[in-house]
């Protein structure tokens, strides 16, 4: 088995043309700048390889990934703004290898987003999503203004998106956020073979028929990014959203006032 490394971000590459691609920040795997540029060098690397045909995309520890650490700032390494994030989540979007994302625990805010950036999910019994963002007093980021709506219909990501309510395993499948379940223990094996399904098939044909099927998504997604982008640094000068980061800080419902 080969084994490469981007930071906080490991590649096994096994048998079957599959690399496992998995994020070491456990338990929350909050993202920043950093780890998305890892995740984006890791894609393009095996873009590159014969050896690889299809990606499964996970975590260690309790969580696949809880969003941004607002606790530590927006941008916790203290160089990006919204904008240079999703250059690099851009990155991952237009990597050329299908993507199974094996969600555990939360997969919440721009959790839900890297989520979201996968062809196919494959979900723990345990596990829960929501797009929190509103709650926070907040605009989507990653691209879920494209994404949502095109996995489960433009009412239900409306729905999600405004209300900012969790859902479970259960109801992530039968929306159709996820495609298959896995008990806990067996939930990265269930993806990797997902993963092997697709890399089964011939690898010029599943890069040729992905990009068709994935083209509308590539269209819509400077533009999408760089409105949530605007959006999200307006609304983060507001007080509904410092009374959002503190309600979530302090475990209780937010008492917004419209500015």
């Amino acid at each position: 088995m080969t084994t490469l490394a981007f930071g906080d971000v490991t590649v096994a590459l096994g048998d079957g043309f599959v690399a496992t691609v998995e994020i070491h920040r456990a338990p929350n795997n909050y993202f920043d700048l950093a780890l998305l540029r890892s995740l984006a060098d890791a894609y393009v690397e095996l873009e590159g390889r014969d050896d690889c045909r299809a990606i499964v995309l996970c975590s260690e520890g309790k969580h696949f990934c809880a969003g941004v650490d607002f606790a530590a700032g927006f941008a916790p390494d203290g160089a990006a703004s919204t904008a240079v994030l999703y250059v690099e989540a851009a990155r991952l979007f237009r990597s050329q290898l299908p993507v199974v994302a094996a969600i555990q625990g939360a997969a919440v805010g721009g959790g839900l987003g890297l989520a979201c950036s996968a062809d196919f999910r494959v979900v723990a019994p345990e596990a829960r999503f929501a797009a929190n963002f509103a709650m926070l007093g907040f605009h989507q980021g990653f691209a879920l203004s494209v994404t949502l709506p095109r996995i489960v219909g433009p009412q239900r990501a409306a729905e999600l998106l405004y209300t900012g309510r969790r859902i479970n395993a259960d109801e992530a499948l039968a929306l159709g956020l996820c495609d298959r379940g896995a008990d806990a223990a067996e939930l990265r094996m269930a993806a990797v073979a997902f993963a092997v399904e697709l890399a089964s098939s011939a690898p010029l044909a599943v890069r040729s028929i992905r990009a068709t099927m994935r083209a509308d998504l590539l269209g819509q997604l400077d533009k999408a990014l760089q409105r949530e982008a605007i959006e999200q640094d307006r609304l983060r000068t507001t007080a509904d959203w410092r009374e959002g980061i503190r309600a979530m800080a302090e475990r209780r419902e937010p008492r917004f006032e419209g500015r």
